[in-house]
């Protein structure tokens, strides 16, 4: 049997400034914004050249591309993302991204990433 996790609570409102940064990898960073069980909204921050290597994960994600520009692949296919673009991840699919323009994406799961709280 798994261990339960014990999650933070959140508040109904979170303003941007009051959510920390994390870094999560060379060039990049997010925050984690309002979410729910089901749901969870952050922000990712990337330097030029920074990447989100290919991984996969059972939540749906939907990213959008707050500012700068983004190669983005979902499985096979490759897209380059500009402000007020985005995609949908499906549920398990491989998925990865290079900023080529530094920026911020968007990123909502369902359900939320609990990994991200711990």
């Amino acid at each position: 049997m798994l261990a339960a996790i014990a999650i933070p609570s959140t508040p109904a409102f979170v303003a941007n400034d009051s959510a920390a940064w994390e870094t999560t990898g060379p060039g990049v960073r997010r925050k984690v914004l309002a979410h729910g069980p089901d749901l969870m909204l952050t922000r990712v921050a990337f330097e030029t050249g920074s990447a989100g290597p290919r991984h996969q994960h059972p939540h749906a994600q939907l990213s959008y591309v707050e500012s700068g520009v983004f190669t983005y692949t979902i499985e096979a296919e490759t897209h380059t993302l500009r402000p007020g673009d985005s995609c949908y991840v499906p549920p398990l699919a491989w998925h990865g991204v290079v900023c080529t323009e530094a920026g911020v994406l968007v990123d909502a799961f369902i359900p939320r990433r609990d990994d991200f709280l711990v």
